[in-house]
Parts: C-alpha cells; structure tokens; sequence
C-alpha cells in the first residue's frame, strides 16, 4: 500500500489522513529495523548529553516505535517517564517507566503508567522530550494529532525564551517530512526530529545528522 502525502501543506486534515495511513500500512519487519536505526542513531547523539529525565512515549497508531532507544537508555542510567494525561487538564504530567512495569490504557487507548506508581513529574522538570508527531517541516514545525496536548504543556518554552530545557525532539518516519507546515501562534517548534535515516536540527534550513 502506497499513500503519498497530498501537495498542499496547508490541508492539515489531509496531511495527518494521509501520513497516519502510510504508517500504519509499514510491515512489521520495516517498524523493527526503523526502531533499531533510530535507537542507534540517538543514544550517541550530542542532544543525550547530560540528559537525566527523559520522556518518551507508547507506539500507537503506527508511530515510530521509541522502545528500543527508551530500553538502551533505561540500561545506561537514564530516568525515562511516559506521559499521563489527566481529566479536565491538556497540560501533561509524566511518570516513571521501567521495561516491564504495569501500563493501563488511558481514554485514548494510550498505555501509561499506573496511577501511584511514582510521583508526576512536571513537564518543566524534564531534560530531554521525545515527541510523537505526524508531519513535520524544515524549521522544526510540528503536527500532532490534534489534541493540543504537547503545545498546551510546553507552552512555558515559548514565554520563557530564557529557558534552554527541556529540549523537544520528534520522533517519526522520515517520509512524514513535509515541504511547509503552517504553524498557529500556540504551536511550540521542536529542536530537532529522529528519524529512522538520521536527526534533523532546524537551523536556516535542515541539517541532517
């Protein structure tokens, strides 16, 4: 199965129709080489130095799978917490994570961590955010799924420009590249994006790692 993004950027509702379709359709030995490239490709890039507290995040919906790098990270020291998504709030707490611990699916069918399994962290406490996207662009635009939760909870980056952490790194297939998104005055750019091929860093254009 062949799904080509549509031509025009600004059709976010067909963007996101169209990538979401394309990942799905990935064959399971493609998803275990892509995750096992992108684990590769992170754990010795400079963005992981003197990364304490990590936030990853559970593969749904045929999202690049970050397990591989989350267990390799986990190994070496690193504290790596999922997300928890609270009733009434778009802002996101996040909890411990260790491979094997109990995860209960949350409205969304997300899996995240049980409640009191440790304490929440707040967002601002992390280093280092892997971020499940949909499409992004050149400058480190970011569509997600249309809920508003990783803007509404990083939205603190873009008011306090004098903060260097966390840092927000995409983590998706590199066809989910696209020419231009436009971006919303509530849209929190990313630092970079891991993909399968490398990591891209937004500078006066994409640099490729």
């Amino acid at each position: 199965m062949s799904v080509e993004p549509p031509q025009d950027p600004l059709d976010r509702q067909q963007v996101r129709h169209a990538m979401r379709a394309r990942r799905r359709a990935q064959p399971m030995a493609v998803r275990r080489w892509a995750a096992r490239q992108l684990a590769r490709r992170v754990a010795r890039h400079p963005l992981l130095r003197n990364v304490r507290r990590l936030a990853a995040f559970m593969p749904t919906d045929g999202e690049m799978d970050p397990l591989p790098l989350m267990r390799r990270l986990h190994r070496e020291g690193v504290a790596v917490y999922l997300p928890v998504v609270r009733p009434g709030s778009r802002v996101l707490r996040f909890r411990a994570w260790r491979p094997g611990s109990p995860l209960r699916p949350n409205r969304f069918g997300i899996p995240e961590p049980l409640p009191n399994s440790s304490p929440l962290l707040r967002p601002r406490d992390l280093d280092l955010v892997l971020t499940p996207l949909v499409a992004f662009d050149h400058r480190g635009g970011r569509l997600g799924m249309g809920g508003g939760f990783y803007d509404a909870s990083f939205a603190f980056l873009g008011r306090w420009r004098w903060r260097t952490r966390p840092r927000l790194l995409g983590v998706a297939w590199s066809f989910q590249h696209v020419p231009e998104l436009p971006l919303a005055p509530w849209d929190i750019p990313l630092h970079g994006v891991a993909t399968e091929r490398g990591i891209w860093i937004p500078r006066n254009g994409a640099s490729r790692r």
